[in-house]
């Protein structure tokens, strides 16, 4: 018995000697093929078997093997399968993994995507499994809404008419870049999220590049950089079909169809969405949209890449465009749902503000790997706009906002009434009518990045970015409710016009603009330590051509050209400790000429502003990073000063109005940024970000002298100079919520099933305001109204399951969920109180179910 049982302790101990003995530990680091940037989340699986784990924060993995040998898998949301063969320990080094989309790699070096723990700057990056999530029916913004020192707004609730700031500064100086192209508004800065209507639909990853940003060309981030990398060509044959529904008849249903990566070098993607809607949320907001998308790679050699891209959407949605006391709100039947913007025709719908656009992009790429060293990625791009937005025309606009005109308390505009008595004007022409203004463009351009490594520590970049653009302005009759024609007197060159639908009215001119620049930039790589010193220059070349305000024949037709040069210069080191820890800082200066629109006052040839500079933003910023297995986290702190910048105060109107150019003027934008993502455990992810910030005008500006429309000064009775003061110093900047936090939680129930939450909070949020009513130093006791703090939650459940031999989903959405009741929007009033403001309200609870089926 004594032997026997000894027996049994050897074999047992053998047994577990051979078991231990038959495992592998298997090590690594996931990154993204051509950026290095760590893939957290990435799974890896040994074959054949449920034993797996996730990469950390820093892309870093340990899996313990069953067996010596064998395999492992590696998955992740929108990268190809790896499977990696392994006999005993092993450890990876760097596992690179390529994006299922073809050419994704060379997008990214000219979209200047930053690296994290590498590029010394305050970065967040969005991922394609992340927006596929969130999105839903909520505008394409709303993703980046958890994300440090962003503050987004649906401005009126239309579909598409979002606005975002950063760090305090509003959309005119955030650069939006979708594939390394700069889609800012080339005559006023801005962008107009509903040309954009099905991008989510085709994004890669959403990167905002806080402070300076990484990109190398010349653009207006004095806030930061939205850099968008849409999907290229699918390397995989396959596609989806999807549909969504939501509230106040959301429905949008698409499909994917992708022919992989084929034996002669071609693939091509091409996706297609409708949407459709009665309202986003406020009254008289019904939208429809068609959106596109077509990917075309074709592989020539190993030496060159082409790809051809075109996305759009063509879009109509009505508008909640003028702001209304909240009083008004209280006494409409409809409550925060109230809109002025819209009436009834004959029992139909008709919105009296409203939007239609069509802006396809279409680009041309060229990726040629010269050498081991160099390459040169080339992107020939154009865009062609028509449309505008609707409004009111006539000398009896009082009819569109007087509350005999309403149907019920604060109802629709009752335009049959209006309708009547046009008609009952009879050869007199209607006194009140439907518009629109247009802005019609043509752009073009090209941008050309050489890289080469001067050594194996430093890399050079340089490159050109040209721009050309050509703006069309004028408003057109699109509706006489029942008028017979409209008198019309604004065309110098067509007097006394009887206009009908289609016919130019008010105004008719083209802006024309050219751009030209150069940038260097040098980057330096080694060991713990990464930096870059870059520097740019540019040119801008406007011309302004009025076809209503000068005669055909008047050489003044169109202007001379006026030229604006801007330097800029940057630099950045991040310094990492170990492989947990980083500090980095980054610092520039950087000119931005003026826009389009602040050249010539007045819209008027002969409204030259003289005093026009170049804006002056110099910008600092610390920073620091940890990596841990289960804690990433971020702290930022910067300090940005806006010198000259550059406004206008008017007094009068027609030939009386006279115009005050404030130059000088200066803003203060510093605070601080912290973020982190939590992993407690593999199913558990908790996500959060408390940004502060303290944005405030800086200065005084007094004797601004005022001018007429022949520009010569004005004079007081007494023969002194009639001017105008501002002050501001110490007053807080508007339109943006200086305090704002977030709070997420995601738990996957299952392989299939997940369940998220996410908190967030507004506060220190000041009304927009106008600067000319500052005129007296008593003004600087009193702040803009400060808006009340809100709160929002979201819910999110998603749902993988096999639809036949197909993998399908089903995801379903609440925003905000407990039905807060909050003001995303407001300019001040009279007494800079809640009485007198004026006010957008925010959606209240609304939700999305979306469906979709891969193939």
């Amino acid at each position: 018995m004594k032997k026997t049982t000894q027996f049994l302790l050897i074999a047992v101990v053998f047994l577990c000697t051979t078991v231990m003995m038959a495992q592998s530990t298997i090590s690594g680091t996931i990154v993204e093929q051509g950026t290095d940037l760590p893939l957290l989340g990435a799974n890896i699986i040994e074959k054949g078997t449920t034993n797996g784990v996730t990469a950390d924060f820093d892309g870093k993995f340990t899996l313990q093997t069953k067996s010596s040998s064998g395999e492992i898998v590696i998955t992740y949301v929108g990268y190809t399968t790896k499977t990696i063969s392994f006999s005993g320990d092993m450890d990876l080094g760097n596992v690179p993994m390529e994006s299922s989309q073809v050419g994704l790699d060379e997008i990214q070096i000219i979209a200047s995507v930053a690296v994290d723990r590498k590029t010394p700057v305050a970065v967040s990056t969005i991922r394609k499994e992340a927006i596929q999530l969130k999105l839903g029916n909520q505008e394409f913004p709303e993703i980046l809404k958890s994300t440090p020192g962003v503050f987004v707004t649906r401005q009126g609730g239309g579909f598409g008419d979002g606005e975002i700031t950063m760090r305090g500064f509003n959309s005119e100086n955030v650069a939006v870049m979708i594939n390394g192209i700069p889609v800012n508004d080339m005559e006023n800065g801005r962008i107009y999220w509903s040309n954009w209507a099905g991008l989510g639909g085709v994004t890669s990853s959403v990167q905002t590049q806080r402070g300076l940003g990484a990109a190398k060309i010349a653009v207006p981030s004095i806030g930061g950089t939205i850099n968008t990398i849409t999907e290229s060509t699918d390397a995989e044959k396959g596609g989806f079909v999807g549909f969504d529904v939501g509230n106040d008849g959301y429905t949008r249903y698409g499909a994917k169809v992708s022919t992989g990566l084929l034996d002669n070098g071609f693939a091509v993607t091409a996706y297609a969405d409708r949407t459709v809607g009665d309202a986003t949320y406020a009254d008289g907001t019904n939208f429809q949209a068609v959106s596109y998308f077509l990917n075309v790679s074709y592989k020539l050699n190993d030496d060159h890449k082409l790809a051809f891209n075109v996305f759009g959407a063509k879009q109509r949605h009505g508008q909640r465009q003028n702001r209304s006391l909240i009083s008004t709100y209280r006494q409409s039947e409809r409550g925060i749902r109230y809109n002025p913007d819209w009436g009834y025709k004959n029992g139909q719908i008709v919105n009296i503000e409203d939007n239609f656009y069509h802006k396809p992009l279409a680009s041309l790429n060229h990726y040629w790997k010269i050498n081991d060293n160099s390459s040169l990625s080339t992107s020939l791009y154009g865009s062609t706009g028509t449309g505008g937005g609707g409004g009111t025309a006539g000398e009896e606009l009082g009819k569109f906002t007087a509350d005999e005109y309403k149907i019920g308390n604060f109802g629709p505009v009752d335009l049959d009434r209006i309708v009547a008595e046009n008609i009952a004007a009879g050869a007199n022409g209607a006194s009140a009518i439907l518009r629109a203004s247009r802005n019609d463009h043509v752009w073009l351009g090209a941008l050309s990045v050489y890289n080469t490594e001067l050594t194996d520590k430093i890399d050079l970049n340089a490159g050109l970015d040209y721009r050309y653009y050509v703006g069309e302005h004028f408003q057109e009759v699109t509706d006489l409710l029942g008028g017979q024609y409209f008198l019309m007197d604004d065309d110098i060159n067509n007097p006394n016009q009887a206009t009908l639908v289609g016919d130019k009215i008010s105004y008719h001119d083209k802006g024309y603009h050219q751009w030209l620049g150069a940038f260097a930039q040098a980057e330096y790589d080694y060991e713990n330590i990464s930096a870059f010193v870059a520097a740019n220059v540019s040119n801008s070349r406007y011309r302004r051509e009025d076809f209503f305000q000068k005669l055909n024949s008047d050489p003044e037709q169109l202007t001379d050209p006026k030229n604006f040069t801007a330097f800029g210069g940057k630099l950045g080191a991040n310094y990492r400790i170990g492989g947990m820890h980083n500090v980095f800082f980054n610092a520039g200066y950087f000119e931005r000429v003026p826009f389009l629109d602040d050249v010539w006052l007045n819209f008027s040839n002969d409204d030259f502003n003289e005093g026009v500079q170049n804006q002056k933003i110099t910008s600092f910023e610390l920073g620091y990073g940890l990596r841990s297995e289960k804690l990433a986290a971020n702290v930022n702190v910067y300090h940005t000063i806006w010198k000259n910048k550059t406004e206008t105060a008017d007094r009068g109107t027609g030939d009386n109005l006279i115009t005050a150019n404030i130059n000088g003027l200066e803003a203060l934008h510093q605070g601080i940024e912290l973020d982190f993502e939590y992993r407690p455990f593999s199913s558990l992810t908790v996500t959060g970000m408390l940004s502060l910030g303290d944005w405030t005008w800086n200065n005084n500006v007094t004797d601004v002298q005022f001018f007429d429309v022949n520009r010569q000064p004005v004079l007081n009775p007494d023969g002194s100079p009639q001017t105008t003061d501002i002050y501001l110093k110490g007053i807080p900047i508007g339109r943006s919520a200086q305090t704002t936090s977030a709070l997420g939680v995601r738990w996957n129930i299952s392989d299939k099933t997940s369940l998220s939450y996410d908190y967030n909070y507004y506060d220190r949020y000041f009304a927009d305001f106008d600067l000319q009513g500052r005129d007296t130093p008593e003004t600087l006791d009193t702040k803009p109204w400060e808006v009340p703090s809100f709160f929002l939650s979201d819910i999110i459940l998603t749902h993988g399951f096999e639809f036949g031999s197909f993998d399908a989903s089903i995801t379903a959405r609440i925003y905000n969920l407990f039905d807060e009741e909050f003001i995303n929007r407001a300019d001040d009033g009279s007494q800079s109180n809640a009485a007198t403001a004026l006010v957008f309200f925010g959606q209240g609870r609304t939700f999305s179910i979306s469906t979709r089926i891969n193939f």
